[in-house]
C-alpha cells in the first residue's frame, strides 16, 4: 500500500458532489516549501494536491473553506498530461481516507488553532494539537 500525507491551505472551497448515490467531497490542497538553491538564493516550490473525499459524513463539507489549514492522508494517483502550451505535465491527487481540520472555524465562531478534528471512515473524534490545552473547546456540531 501507498499513503500519501499532506499538510496544507485550501485553495477554494469544497465542493460536494453526489456520484452514482455516493457522496464525495472535492477539494484542493496547496504546500508550499521554502528552500535556498545552489547559489543561496530562497526559492519557494508550491505543490497541489486534488482531493477526493468520499463519505456520508458531509457535514464537514460547511468547514472546507479556502485557506483552511487541513491534513489529509490516503491513496495517491498521478496522472501526466499535455497542457495548453503542449507541454508535458502531470497532475497529484490523493483518495483522502482520513481529513483533520487544523485550524479553527472563524465564521462566527470560537476559533481556537490549538485544536483539530479528525474525519476518518470509521470514526469521528477531536484532539487537542498541544499536550497542555485541555480547556479547548470543540466548534463542531458532532
Amino acid at each position: 500500500m501507498i499513503k500519501l500525507q499532506i499538510v496544507g491551505n485550501l485553495g477554494a472551497d469544497c465542493v460536494l458532489k453526489e456520484v452514482n448515490g455516493k457522496n464525495v467531497i472535492n477539494f484542493n490542497v496547496a504546500h508550499t516549501e521554502k528552500f535556498k538553491d545552489s547559489q543561496g538564493s530562497l526559492k519557494e516550490r508550491t505543490t497541489w494536491v486534488n482531493c477526493a473525499y468520499w463519505t456520508d459524513r458531509t457535514a464537514v463539507a460547511q468547514y472546507l473553506k479556502k485557506g483552511k489549514l487541513v491534513y489529509a492522508e490516503g491513496s495517491p494517483d498521478a496522472e501526466a498530461y499535455s497542457n495548453k502550451e503542449n507541454q508535458p505535465a502531470a497532475t497529484l491527487r490523493l483518495r483522502v481516507r482520513d481529513l483533520q481540520l487544523l485550524s479553527g472555524n472563524s465564521e462566527g465562531g470560537n476559533e481556537n488553532s490549538n485544536s483539530s478534528s479528525n474525519y476518518n471512515s470509521g470514526s469521528v473524534s477531536t484532539k487537542p494539537a498541544a499536550a497542555n490545552s485541555d480547556d479547548a473547546a470543540d466548534d463542531l456540531p458532532f
